[in-house]
């Protein structure tokens, strides 16, 4: 059975840091990639970084030279680490695992940036 937790959310000053964690269990061999996707309050949800089994990145745009997503692969952990962060960057965060052509997903972290 498949797993996904996230961690790390919490309350940050504008221009402050936050790094996300986002564990995987039951998945041994099998991922194809993982990626981090958020959702504002009142909007859609929307991707924001993704990462291959490979390690190739992709990011939204808004989020470049900002976030960097990075895998652990001995701990099947990936990471988001979050800098430069603006009151935009308000929302609840998910961690999507693909795994064997299935997404799986996290319960979710909520991020909070204040002024």
């Amino acid at each position: 059975q498949v797993h996904v937790v996230e961690s790390g959310g919490g309350l940050a000053q504008a221009g402050g840091s936050l790094r996300l964690s986002c564990t995987a269990s039951g998945t041994i061999g099998g991922v194809t990639g993982t990626g981090w996707y958020r959702q504002p309050p009142g909007k859609e949800r929307e991707v924001v970084a993704l990462i291959t089994d490979g390690g190739t990145t992709n990011y939204k745009d808004s989020v470049k030279g900002r976030f960097t997503i990075s895998a652990d692969n001995p701990k099947n952990t990936v990471y988001l680490q979050m800098d430069s962060l603006n009151v935009e960057d308000t929302a609840t965060y998910l961690c999507g695992v693909l795994f064997r052509g299935n997404m799986y997903w996290g319960q979710g972290t909520q991020v909070t940036v204040s002024e």
